[in-house]
């Protein structure tokens, strides 16, 4: 037993540091007979410790002094993990009740393990804001520190970005100022357009709905998740430091179970269960919520009543006020076995939010991969419950394996704030498809030059050099990604995997793409260049591994299972190749060349059926060899009428002459091995004949026409040969 005791004539005997020390000996040491009473004697001491340490006797206070109190109070538990919407749920006590519920929460309350606690804790050491009166825009963690004026702050902002944009302008000229105009006015379309399908709250002040916890969702609060590395991409200068922007519900739902359900039934009567589209490299089930109208008309209350005054809460930053947000674009998104994940993106808008629409027990997998997190981090939702964050972090949906997950997601812009960057960006990355390469680099160096930081820009621009064979520069830009995102940009990483290998440094490819499959090996065509290059090196082993991957997570991946079964070939294992080569001729992309390949397995067995005597079944095989090779030609022809064609569709069609001739010359050996001379000598004509610019056809025709002592016709056989 602890004899450990504490009594209240101790604690005034001695000094607050004396005191504290008692106190934390009692819980460490004397926890097993610590009764209820000296709980709350310690409780009510730490209050009064408090007092002492801030200098003042517990009892009497200015309120200055108290207001500075009770900041610090808020700031260190902020700094320790705590929700600020949590900490000032005190506001109904007097000033002097806050200051002393909340320092002796500082006290007890344990430190949360994490980034997000870690950034706060290393940030106040900075002493960059410690004023009673810090702005918001310096530090954030969900809710306001202080009250700030929206107004002012956006007056604030705008002149601002109206100084550097007219600097930007003096710099670059006409063009840029053009291109900043345009954005403007495709801002103001996008906005209107907005409010023909969905919500927009009036912009009267009186009609502006405040958020208001107890109203709204009385019960629910939210966990504070890392943005990571970087800010958004726009308004980045109004994020402050640490960059906790990714807010998700916990506790009570946003709505019910049933009201989600309702909404799901609604959709479903309006076709989604038949609608599909492509989205990056997968294809999604659902539909855009302006071809589902009642199902829109449940999000716009929901817009209205909930949504949007939360969206104004939770990011005061840059949303003045519920009227200037816009539902730009909006889905109803459905995954399940035949379309169970995205691939990892970022949202076209500066805010975005993703809403559970059907109970985790409905499906197996699901959630949202956000890969500055890690690859074992998946935020999963049950129904009712969201996300919300800007929307330029990575993140995608990660897998579905059973059942069916609906979500709903919404990329919002903002009407009094154009976001520069991310027109800019876009519009270079339209450019470069159509190959005008010196616009797009013009766009992303624009983009570049108001935000320093834009990773997709860099990416974008490092495309353009790769494309111009521009190597050096290219993986400058890279690697200038990888350092802003502290390497967690599995795009990035793949990207320099493949500048790597066109500049001929092949291993450090090679470290390139394995870091990143690390952080997302869900990604087929990283696992298959990456199989590619361990091929070259001879590592056979793991180049099939990863194709392996590749099509397991895309099992419609067609270059996987054709450099599959090559391998196979190569080592020659021909049963098992035989298979790969029949899985890729279900994939449009590569059946004809998988038929070449295929017909070549035939052969292969075709060969080896005849030099065991087994003279029908190599007849059987080589004649599918040869249906194989005709069918690949006809598709291979149509593709490089249509200019479609690329190096590779080339040389694979090169490679048919000499693979059908080598059927034909198979077929003949074969019918002369059963003694059906005659049959030889069609197959030897029919080649002759298709490729008479080829020597050994006329020979082969010669030689069976010897065997059956037609001379003459074997001279004249002899005689084209000669002349080629």
């Amino acid at each position: 037993m602890y004899a450990l005791t504490l009594t209240q004539q101790d604690i005034f005997s001695t000094t607050p540091l004396q005191t504290m020390k008692m106190l934390t000996s009692l819980i460490v040491r004397g926890k097993k007979n610590t009764m209820p009473g000296k709980i709350a004697l310690f409780v009510f001491f730490l209050t009064i410790f408090a007092d002492s340490t801030n200098g003042n006797d517990g009892l009497h206070s200015s309120d200055s002094l108290l207001e500075e109190r009770l900041y610090r109070a808020r700031m260190k538990l902020w700094s320790r993990g705590s929700d600020l919407c949590d900490i000032d749920s005190h506001k109904g006590y007097t000033l002097e009740e806050q200051v002393n519920i909340l320092e002796s929460a500082t006290t007890w309350s344990p430190l949360r393990l994490g980034p997000v606690r870690k950034g706060r804790r290393d940030f106040l050491r900075q002493d960059e804001c410690i004023e009673t009166n810090c702005p918001l825009t310096k530090i954030r963690g969900g809710a306001m520190l202080t009250e700030v004026d929206s107004s002012s702050s956006s007056e604030a902002y705008s002149d601002r970005l109206k100084k550097r944009l007219q600097e930007l302008g003096t710099q670059f000229g006409q063009e840029f100022t053009d291109a900043i105009e345009k954005n403007e006015k495709e801002h103001k379309e996008d906005c209107e357009v907005s409010c023909e399908s969905y919500y927009c709250a009036p912009k009267i002040s009186s009609n502006d709905k405040d958020w208001d916890p107890s109203i709204q969702m009385n019960g629910t609060s939210f966990i504070n998740y890392s943005f990571g590395a970087t800010p958004p991409e726009d308004f980045f200068e109004e994020f402050g430091f640490p960059l906790d922007l990714m807010k998700v519900t916990k506790d009570k739902p946003l709505f019910s179970s049933e009201e989600a359900a309702h909404v799901i039934s609604l959709a479903r009567a309006e076709g989604i269960e038949h609608n599909e589209y492509r989205s990056g490299k997968y294809q999604l089930g659902g539909d855009w919520l302006t071809n589902l109208p009642k199902t829109r008309e449940w999000f716009n209350i929901k817009l209205k009543t909930t949504l949007f005054p939360l969206m104004k809460h939770l990011f005061p930053e840059i949303v003045s006020s519920s009227s200037v947000l816009r539902a730009h674009s909006v889905s109803l998104l459905k995954y399940n076995t035949s379309h169970p994940r995205t691939d990892v993106h970022v949202d076209n808008g500066i805010l975005a939010m993703t809403l559970a629409m059907t109970p985790q027990n409905e499906y197996v997998g699901g959630g949202t991969f956000f890969e500055h997190m890690g690859v074992d981090n998946v935020l999963a939702m049950d129904v009712g419950h969201g996300t919300f964050r800007p929307g330029s972090v990575r993140h995608g949906g990660h897998k579905v394996t059973d059942g069916t997950r609906y979500i709903l997601g919404a990329f919002l812009l903002i009407e009094d704030r154009v976001e520069h960057v991310r027109r800019l960006k876009n519009r270079g990355s339209e450019m470069r498809r159509k190959q005008n390469l010196e616009g797009a680099a013009k766009h992303f160096e624009w983009a570049l030059a108001i935000n320093p930081k834009c990773t997709t820009c860099l990416k974008d621009w490092a495309e353009i050099l790769l494309t111009q064979k521009r190597y050096d520069e290219a993986e400058e830009k890279i690697r200038e990604v990888l350092t802003l995102l502290e390497e967690k940009d599995s795009d990035a990483l793949f990207s320099l995997g493949v500048i790597l290998s066109e500049a001929g440094k092949d291993d450090a490819s090679i470290d390139a793409y394995t870091r990143s499959v690390k952080l997302n090996a869900e990604d087929a065509e990283l696992c298959y260049n990456l199989g590619i290059k361990l091929g070259a090196k001879g590592d056979t082993k793991a180049e099939m591994a990863m194709y392996y991957r590749a099509t397991t997570v895309d099992p419609k991946f067609g270059g996987g299972w054709l450099n599959w079964g090559t391998a196979l070939a190569e080592s020659g294992n021909f049963d098992d190749a035989e298979v790969m080569f029949l899985k890729a001729m279900e994939c449009p992309e590569v059946a004809a060349k998988a038929m070449l390949n295929l017909g070549h397995v035939y052969q292969n067995k075709a060969e080896r059926f005849a030099a065991g005597g087994n003279l029908m079944a190599a007849k059987d095989v080589a004649v599918k060899a040869g249906d194989l090779l005709d069918s690949a030609k006809g598709l291979l022809d149509a593709m490089l009428a249509s200019g479609a064609s690329g190096d590779d569709d080339r040389r694979y069609a090169a490679q048919f002459g000499p693979l059908r001739l080598q059927c034909y010359r198979i077929m003949g050996s074969i019918f002369a091995g059963m003694k059906d001379f005659a049959s030889s000598e069609i197959e030897f004509r029919k080649a002759a004949e298709r490729f008479p610019h080829i020597k050994g056809a006329w020979e082969m025709l010669a030689r069976i026409l010897e065997v059956q002592g037609k001379t003459s016709e074997a001279a004249i056989a002899r005689n084209k040969l000669n002349a080629i």
